[in-house]
Protein backbone atom coordinates (compact mmCIF):
# COMPACT_ATOMS: atom_id res chain seq x y z
CA UNK A 1 0.00 0.00 0.00
CA UNK A 2 1.67 3.24 -0.87
CA UNK A 3 2.33 5.93 2.01
CA UNK A 4 0.18 8.50 1.21
CA UNK A 5 -3.19 6.46 1.19
CA UNK A 6 -2.75 5.63 4.34
CA UNK A 7 -3.58 9.02 6.72
CA UNK A 8 -7.30 9.03 4.23
CA UNK A 9 -7.68 5.67 5.01
CA UNK A 10 -7.07 5.90 8.46
CA UNK A 11 -9.17 9.13 8.84
CA UNK A 12 -12.07 7.45 7.28
CA UNK A 13 -12.01 4.11 9.42
CA UNK A 14 -11.81 6.99 12.66
CA UNK A 15 -15.05 9.37 11.20
CA UNK A 16 -17.40 8.02 13.28
CA UNK A 17 -15.35 7.86 16.27
CA UNK A 18 -17.04 10.51 18.51
CA UNK A 19 -20.03 10.41 16.75
CA UNK A 20 -21.78 7.20 17.96
CA UNK A 21 -24.49 7.38 20.79
CA UNK A 22 -24.19 11.11 20.41
CA UNK A 23 -27.85 11.22 21.42
CA UNK A 24 -28.25 8.10 23.64
CA UNK A 25 -28.43 8.83 27.35
CA UNK A 26 -29.70 4.91 28.74
CA UNK A 27 -31.44 1.92 27.87
CA UNK A 28 -34.33 2.75 26.26
CA UNK A 29 -32.34 1.98 22.45
CA UNK A 30 -32.65 -1.59 23.75
CA UNK A 31 -36.10 -2.08 24.16
CA UNK A 32 -37.49 -3.90 21.36
CA UNK A 33 -34.23 -5.37 19.63
CA UNK A 34 -34.03 -8.98 19.63
CA UNK A 35 -31.46 -11.33 18.27
CA UNK A 36 -27.63 -11.37 19.50
CA UNK A 37 -24.97 -9.40 19.42
CA UNK A 38 -21.61 -11.30 19.18
CA UNK A 39 -18.51 -9.60 20.70
CA UNK A 40 -14.59 -10.87 20.99
CA UNK A 41 -11.26 -10.17 20.82
CA UNK A 42 -9.12 -7.73 23.43
CA UNK A 43 -9.71 -8.70 27.30
CA UNK A 44 -9.43 -5.58 28.16
CA UNK A 45 -12.61 -4.53 27.71
CA UNK A 46 -14.24 -7.34 28.88
CA UNK A 47 -15.23 -5.89 32.63
CA UNK A 48 -17.17 -2.71 30.56
CA UNK A 49 -18.39 -5.26 27.95
CA UNK A 50 -20.04 -7.64 30.46
CA UNK A 51 -21.63 -4.68 32.95
CA UNK A 52 -23.03 -3.63 29.09
CA UNK A 53 -24.49 -6.56 28.21
CA UNK A 54 -26.05 -7.35 31.75
CA UNK A 55 -27.86 -4.16 31.69
CA UNK A 56 -28.64 -4.04 27.83
CA UNK A 57 -29.85 -8.22 28.85
CA UNK A 58 -31.53 -7.08 31.93
CA UNK A 59 -33.63 -4.07 29.91
CA UNK A 60 -34.49 -6.34 27.55
CA UNK A 61 -34.40 -10.42 27.65
CA UNK A 62 -35.25 -10.96 23.85
CA UNK A 63 -32.04 -9.66 23.56
CA UNK A 64 -28.37 -11.90 24.04
CA UNK A 65 -25.19 -10.65 23.98
CA UNK A 66 -22.01 -13.24 24.12
CA UNK A 67 -18.58 -12.23 24.45
CA UNK A 68 -15.08 -13.82 24.16
CA UNK A 69 -11.79 -12.62 24.21
CA UNK A 70 -8.50 -13.79 22.26
CA UNK A 71 -6.98 -9.99 22.03
CA UNK A 72 -6.94 -7.31 19.39
CA UNK A 73 -6.06 -9.13 16.68
CA UNK A 74 -8.55 -11.72 17.06
CA UNK A 75 -11.31 -8.92 17.58
CA UNK A 76 -10.33 -7.17 13.82
CA UNK A 77 -10.09 -9.96 12.50
CA UNK A 78 -13.17 -11.62 13.81
CA UNK A 79 -14.92 -8.16 12.87
CA UNK A 80 -13.98 -8.12 9.53
CA UNK A 81 -14.53 -11.60 8.91
CA UNK A 82 -18.23 -11.55 10.13
CA UNK A 83 -17.74 -13.72 12.96
CA UNK A 84 -18.36 -10.88 15.27
CA UNK A 85 -20.74 -8.10 15.28
CA UNK A 86 -18.12 -5.99 17.60
CA UNK A 87 -14.11 -6.77 17.42
CA UNK A 88 -12.47 -4.83 20.04
CA UNK A 89 -8.76 -3.91 20.49
CA UNK A 90 -6.29 -2.46 22.13
CA UNK A 91 -4.54 -0.84 19.24
CA UNK A 92 -4.82 0.97 16.44
CA UNK A 93 -5.92 -1.23 13.58
CA UNK A 94 -3.07 -1.42 10.71
CA UNK A 95 -3.66 1.10 7.29
CA UNK A 96 -3.90 -2.73 5.94
CA UNK A 97 -6.41 -4.29 8.04
CA UNK A 98 -8.64 -0.91 7.79
CA UNK A 99 -8.34 -1.28 4.06
CA UNK A 100 -9.26 -4.73 3.83
CA UNK A 101 -11.89 -5.54 5.92
CA UNK A 102 -13.56 -2.04 5.45
CA UNK A 103 -13.38 -1.28 9.60
CA UNK A 104 -14.84 1.13 11.07
CA UNK A 105 -13.41 2.68 15.11
CA UNK A 106 -15.28 3.72 17.71
CA UNK A 107 -12.64 4.66 20.72
CA UNK A 108 -15.11 5.20 23.63
CA UNK A 109 -12.02 5.08 26.69
CA UNK A 110 -7.88 5.50 27.43
CA UNK A 111 -5.91 2.58 28.73
CA UNK A 112 -2.60 2.35 30.75
CA UNK A 113 -0.17 -0.76 30.96
CA UNK A 114 0.97 -1.08 34.07
CA UNK A 115 3.62 -3.43 35.46
CA UNK A 116 2.48 -5.76 38.55
CA UNK A 117 4.65 -8.48 40.90
CA UNK A 118 3.30 -9.96 43.65
CA UNK A 119 2.00 -8.38 46.56
CA UNK A 120 4.99 -9.24 48.80
CA UNK A 121 7.42 -8.30 46.09
CA UNK A 122 9.36 -5.69 48.00
CA UNK A 123 10.58 -4.18 44.15
CA UNK A 124 8.10 -1.28 44.19
CA UNK A 125 9.72 1.00 41.32
CA UNK A 126 11.54 0.51 38.32
CA UNK A 127 12.83 2.36 35.33
CA UNK A 128 12.25 1.95 31.68
CA UNK A 129 15.73 0.66 31.49
CA UNK A 130 15.53 -1.43 34.22
CA UNK A 131 11.92 -3.31 33.21
CA UNK A 132 13.82 -3.37 29.64
CA UNK A 133 16.54 -5.59 31.34
CA UNK A 134 13.88 -7.57 33.20
CA UNK A 135 11.62 -8.56 30.69
CA UNK A 136 14.28 -8.97 27.53
CA UNK A 137 15.97 -11.80 30.38
CA UNK A 138 19.31 -9.80 30.69
CA UNK A 139 18.19 -8.81 34.04
CA UNK A 140 16.95 -12.25 35.76
CA UNK A 141 17.67 -12.15 39.95
CA UNK A 142 15.22 -9.61 41.55
CA UNK A 143 18.64 -8.57 44.23
CA UNK A 144 19.61 -6.57 40.75
CA UNK A 145 17.10 -4.20 40.95
CA UNK A 146 17.06 -4.06 44.94
CA UNK A 147 15.08 -7.08 45.69
CA UNK A 148 15.63 -10.10 46.99
CA UNK A 149 18.08 -13.00 45.84
CA UNK A 150 16.02 -14.99 43.84
CA UNK A 151 15.05 -15.65 40.11
CA UNK A 152 12.27 -13.20 37.69
CA UNK A 153 9.83 -15.02 36.46
CA UNK A 154 8.71 -13.01 33.54
CA UNK A 155 5.31 -12.95 31.89
CA UNK A 156 3.88 -11.76 29.13
CA UNK A 157 1.20 -12.16 26.51
CA UNK A 158 0.95 -13.63 22.97
CA UNK A 159 1.90 -11.62 19.61
CA UNK A 160 -2.25 -11.15 19.08
CA UNK A 161 -1.87 -8.70 22.52
CA UNK A 162 -3.07 -5.08 22.37
CA UNK A 163 -1.64 -5.13 25.60
CA UNK A 164 1.40 -6.59 24.84
CA UNK A 165 2.02 -4.27 21.43
CA UNK A 166 1.96 -1.46 23.44
CA UNK A 167 3.95 -2.79 26.46
CA UNK A 168 6.71 -3.65 24.05
CA UNK A 169 6.66 -0.72 22.26
CA UNK A 170 5.97 2.35 24.88
CA UNK A 171 7.91 0.43 28.01
CA UNK A 172 10.23 -1.82 26.12
CA UNK A 173 11.32 0.35 23.19
CA UNK A 174 10.47 -3.15 20.97
CA UNK A 175 13.44 -5.36 22.89
CA UNK A 176 12.83 -8.61 22.87
CA UNK A 177 10.78 -10.46 25.18
CA UNK A 178 12.97 -12.93 27.39
CA UNK A 179 12.73 -16.46 25.44
CA UNK A 180 11.85 -18.38 28.67
CA UNK A 181 9.13 -15.79 29.47
CA UNK A 182 5.45 -17.55 30.24
CA UNK A 183 2.58 -16.55 28.05
CA UNK A 184 -0.29 -15.50 29.47
CA UNK A 185 -3.83 -15.56 27.44
CA UNK A 186 -5.77 -12.76 29.07
CA UNK A 187 -5.45 -9.25 31.27
CA UNK A 188 -7.37 -11.61 34.09
CA UNK A 189 -5.23 -14.54 33.46
CA UNK A 190 -2.06 -12.36 33.90
CA UNK A 191 -2.99 -11.03 37.07
CA UNK A 192 -3.97 -14.43 38.31
CA UNK A 193 -0.96 -15.98 37.52
CA UNK A 194 1.13 -12.85 39.22
CA UNK A 195 -0.81 -12.81 42.51
CA UNK A 196 0.26 -16.37 42.98
CA UNK A 197 3.65 -16.35 42.09
CA UNK A 198 6.35 -14.17 44.36
CA UNK A 199 9.07 -13.89 41.96
CA UNK A 200 6.74 -13.22 38.56
CA UNK A 201 6.32 -9.92 37.13
CA UNK A 202 3.57 -9.20 34.00
CA UNK A 203 2.37 -6.78 33.07
CA UNK A 204 -1.90 -5.76 32.58
CA UNK A 205 -3.93 -2.95 31.97
CA UNK A 206 -4.86 -0.65 34.77
CA UNK A 207 -8.13 -1.20 34.43
CA UNK A 208 -7.17 -4.52 35.53
CA UNK A 209 -5.13 -3.51 38.44
CA UNK A 210 -6.28 -4.61 41.98
CA UNK A 211 -5.41 -5.78 45.74
CA UNK A 212 -4.25 -9.01 44.17
CA UNK A 213 -1.37 -7.85 42.43
CA UNK A 214 1.25 -4.88 43.20
CA UNK A 215 1.60 -2.54 40.58
CA UNK A 216 5.03 -0.80 39.93
CA UNK A 217 5.94 2.51 39.61
CA UNK A 218 7.31 3.00 35.80
CA UNK A 219 10.17 6.25 36.21
CA UNK A 220 9.03 7.29 39.05
CA UNK A 221 5.06 7.29 37.76
CA UNK A 222 2.36 5.14 39.02
CA UNK A 223 -0.03 3.44 36.77
CA UNK A 224 -3.52 4.60 37.40
CA UNK A 225 -6.31 6.32 36.09
CA UNK A 226 -5.38 9.22 37.11
CA UNK A 227 -1.75 9.35 35.90
CA UNK A 228 -2.49 8.68 32.62
CA UNK A 229 -5.90 10.72 32.72
CA UNK A 230 -2.78 13.51 33.25
CA UNK A 231 -1.02 12.39 30.16
CA UNK A 232 1.87 11.85 32.92
CA UNK A 233 2.25 7.41 32.85
CA UNK A 234 3.98 7.17 29.20
CA UNK A 235 2.39 3.93 28.94
CA UNK A 236 -1.05 4.60 27.38
CA UNK A 237 -3.47 3.58 24.82
CA UNK A 238 -6.93 3.99 23.21
CA UNK A 239 -9.77 1.10 23.36
CA UNK A 240 -11.42 0.56 19.97
CA UNK A 241 -14.56 -1.11 19.38
CA UNK A 242 -14.47 -2.17 15.40
CA UNK A 243 -17.31 -2.61 13.59
CA UNK A 244 -16.85 -4.05 9.33
CA UNK A 245 -18.16 -0.85 7.38
CA UNK A 246 -21.47 0.87 9.55
CA UNK A 247 -22.84 -0.90 12.35
CA UNK A 248 -26.33 -0.87 12.36
CA UNK A 249 -28.98 -2.78 14.07
CA UNK A 250 -28.11 -4.02 17.63
CA UNK A 251 -24.41 -3.66 17.24
CA UNK A 252 -24.69 0.07 17.00
CA UNK A 253 -27.14 0.26 19.61
CA UNK A 254 -24.31 -1.30 22.17
CA UNK A 255 -21.56 0.94 20.60
CA UNK A 256 -23.93 4.11 21.15
CA UNK A 257 -24.66 3.03 24.38
CA UNK A 258 -20.85 3.46 25.18
CA UNK A 259 -20.66 6.77 24.14
CA UNK A 260 -23.69 7.66 26.63
CA UNK A 261 -23.35 9.37 29.72
CA UNK A 262 -24.12 5.61 31.02
CA UNK A 263 -21.94 4.20 29.35
CA UNK A 264 -18.46 6.67 29.79
CA UNK A 265 -19.59 6.21 33.48
CA UNK A 266 -19.06 2.56 33.34
CA UNK A 267 -15.92 3.09 31.59
CA UNK A 268 -14.28 4.98 34.64
CA UNK A 269 -15.82 2.72 37.11
CA UNK A 270 -13.40 0.04 35.53
CA UNK A 271 -10.68 2.44 35.56
CA UNK A 272 -10.63 3.53 32.30
CA UNK A 273 -10.49 7.15 31.50
CA UNK A 274 -13.84 8.54 29.16
CA UNK A 275 -13.34 10.43 26.22
CA UNK A 276 -16.49 12.03 26.31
Amino acid sequence: MKQGIVPSILAAALSLIYCAGASAGDLDGFKGLKGEIRIAGGTAHIPVMKEVARRAMTANPDLQVSIAGGGSGVGIRMAGEGLADIGNAGRTPTAEEISRYGLRLFQWAIDGVGIVVHPRNNVGALTQAQAMGIFSGNISNWKEVGGSDHRINVYTRDESSGTREVFWEKALKKASFAPDAHFIVSNGAMKSAISQDPYGVGYVSVGHIDESVKPVLFDGVPPTAETVKAGKFPVSRGLYSVTKGEPSGPAKVFIDYLFSGEGQRIAAEKGFIPVR
